[in-house]
């Protein structure tokens, strides 16, 4: 609810699209110092800025802060998940490995954001608050909801999708490939899990001193949780290197249990949540 938002709101949002560019900003740096693979620069950097926020962040907010923790997490959702899908198919589409040595059109790039499955998510659920908005206008009650088995089963078809996703990789896992990426794998775990909260929740206590518990409680969930599980599904159909975005997954998922537990510790020993 746009009306609803005031200034604060406003620049809770904003900050939080702002220290996303930057971190996609540092990842070119850091990847293009680093590594010389196109496929795996695209991989890496996606890897940076684009975390697990709607399976793992928003439940870690509401975990944190509650109700509050869990408001303040949705109005970053509003922005956070079409900007990690648009950044992520730009970056995607300047290292494919196929447009090397070519122009990169621009209307490929625009292309490839409309058509994303989950910013086609993102807009489909916008049109259904455009109708549920027209329905309570016109005074109908009727809500999807009252179906109730249709609605039962929409919702436990969208619970087995991330964990079947998770099942689907670890299966997919490969050791060899530790061995062999083991540096790539190394600087995108350092950089999703160390330096992104670093870089963005410590210049977010001096420049929003407005900040509440709830809304550190969503920068942490936003920028501290591990790599997303899509960014391996789409390395994949944008010839990236999927394996090192399979491992930055899995890697970071598994070592996050330890730096998120350090992270609010810290947190909540200086008193900001």
């Amino acid at each position: 609810n746009i009306e609803a938002l005031d200034w604060s709101d406003l620049a809770f949002m904003l900050y939080a699209v702002a220290a996303t560019l930057v971190l996609m900003g540092v990842g070119l740096l850091v990847t293009l110092r680093y590594r010389s693979d196109p496929a795996a620069r695209g991989a890496l950097v996606q890897g940076v800025f684009r975390s697990n926020y709607a399976i793992i962040g928003i439940p870690l907010a509401t975990a944190l802060y509650g109700d509050a923790g869990a408001a303040a997490a949705s109005l970053l959702s509003a922005v956070s998940i079409p900007l990690y899908n648009a950044l992520a198919v730009i970056t995607l589409t300047v290292f494919d490995p196929e447009n090397k040595g070519k122009k990169v059109s621009f209307g490929k790039i625009v292309k490839g954001i409309f058509t994303n499955p989950l910013i086609l998510g993102v807009l489909a659920g916008l049109v259904c608050q455009a109708v549920r908005a027209g329905l309570t206008a016109a005074g109908i009650s009727w809500r999807l909801k009252d179906l109730t088995f249709l609605w039962t089963a929409v919702k436990n078809i969208a619970q087995t999708a991330s964990p079947f996703m998770l099942i689907v990789l670890g299966g997919r896992f490969e050791f060899s490939a530790v061995r062999e990426k083991w540096k790539p794998i190394t600087l995108g775990v350092f950089m999703r899990l160390i330096a992104a909260p670093v870089l963005t929740l410590v210049p977010a206590y001096f420049l929003l001193p407005q900040l509440g518990g709830q809304h550190v409680a969503a920068y942490l969930a936003l920028f501290g949780t591990p790599v997303a599980v899509s960014s391996a599904v789409m390395a994949r159909e944008m010839h990236s290197d999927d394996v090192l975005a399979g491992q930055l997954v899995v890697w970071t998922t598994v070592l996050s249990m330890f730096t998120l537990f350090g992270e609010i510790m810290l947190l909540r020993t200086l008193g900001l949540l």
